[in-house]
């Protein structure tokens, strides 16, 4: 499925095969997860990518060949392709173990094609090996709804009382951690959305309501996914002195002026950016130990316009994901 140009639909187009370069493998594409952040490559509002374009980075499949240099990853290996897909490794953030910040970095389904095709190319760093017990439908959020929650919760910090603003694929894994680790959840929606609400205490929210309500306890920090810079300072007016109020996705409306006293009490607001591979390991581990449950919706490859038009209107309940193999 490509993009010729934003704001437009995806073609299903046959193109040649890629071949893999010294240092990639050409990855047979299973299943590919389709999040947020496609919609906005696909929507023009992230506003440099490679053009024409194969999106797609929640990709799940296994290695068919290798590069000459290749040293990590074999033919047969079942694995994930993220949404950070190469980086340059000199740089201060490569060297300190940032590379998800490196000037250079390139990005699966954005500045490199990603996996809405049968065969892709990927640089073996970014190659991901995945746990055995998932099916190929159930691993693919955990690469990017999964990885970039995981990310966010990290620097959350330990925070006993979690706020969660827009329950969509992140939230509905990133609530599963943290449950885990002892979190008592709380889980924001838009107004009058009562599957969203029912959907996060299914998955282990203590409560849950819209936007415009207050929690019952005050919140020691909170993840906003949902794209609305409004919500910053909504969230920042629950939060208690101290607290850290994270941004968890790559686009972002703009953040309205608040008065300095929501800020004011040390209270931190920040990004996440990408992930590195540390997390991936990471998190990739600890998935199956607790178990995390992905819940999605299967779309054929045919039919991904379909799939972007659901999840814009937020008509996916959990996660999205493209059967591109037979």
């Amino acid at each position: 499925m490509v993009l010729h140009r934003p704001g437009t639909a995806l073609v299903l187009e046959d193109i040649a095969n890629p071949e893999p370069g010294p240092t990639e493998v050409l990855i047979e594409v299973s299943v590919c997860g389709l999040c947020r952040t496609d919609l906005h490559v696909v929507d023009g509002e992230l506003t440099e990518p490679k053009l024409p374009l194969v999106p797609g980075h929640q990709v799940v499949g296994r290695v068919v060949a290798t590069g000459t240099r290749v040293e990590h990853v074999r033919a047969g290996s079942r694995v994930g392709v993220p949404w950070l897909g190469w980086w340059d490794g000199t740089c201060r953030y490569c060297r300190e173990g940032r590379e998800n910040l490196c000037d250079q970095a390139r990005f699966t389904g954005y500045t490199v094609n990603g996996g809405f095709e049968r065969y892709m190319v990927a640089d073996e760093r970014s190659c991901l090996l995945l746990p055995d017990g998932y099916e190929d439908l159930h691993v693919a959020p955990l690469l990017c709804a999964g990885l970039i929650g995981y990310r966010s919760l990290r620097l959350a910090g330990d925070a006993p009382n979690l706020g969660i603003y827009g329950f969509g694929a992140a939230a509905h894994i990133v609530t599963q951690v943290a449950v885990h680790r002892g979190q008592k959840v709380f889980a924001f929606t838009r107004a009058g959305d009562n599957h969203a609400q029912q959907f996060a205490k299914a998955m282990g929210a203590s409560w849950s309501g819209s936007t415009d309500e207050r929690a019952p306890e005050e919140l020691d920090a909170a993840i906003i996914f949902a794209p609305a810079g409004e919500l910053v300072p909504l969230a920042l007016g629950h939060m208690r002195k101290g607290g850290t109020v994270v941004c968890g996705g790559i686009h972002m409306s703009d953040i309205p002026s608040f008065p300095y006293a929501l800020l004011w009490g040390e209270r931190v607001v920040r990004s996440v950016a990408n992930l590195t591979h540390a997390d991936g390991v990471d998190f990739l581990e600890l998935a199956p130990k607790i178990p995390i449950h992905t819940e999605v919706e299967k779309f054929a490859l045919r039919d991904t316009n379909d799939a972007l038009a659901r999840l814009r209107s937020g008509d996916v309940r959990g996660a999205a994901v493209i059967r591109v193999g037979a």
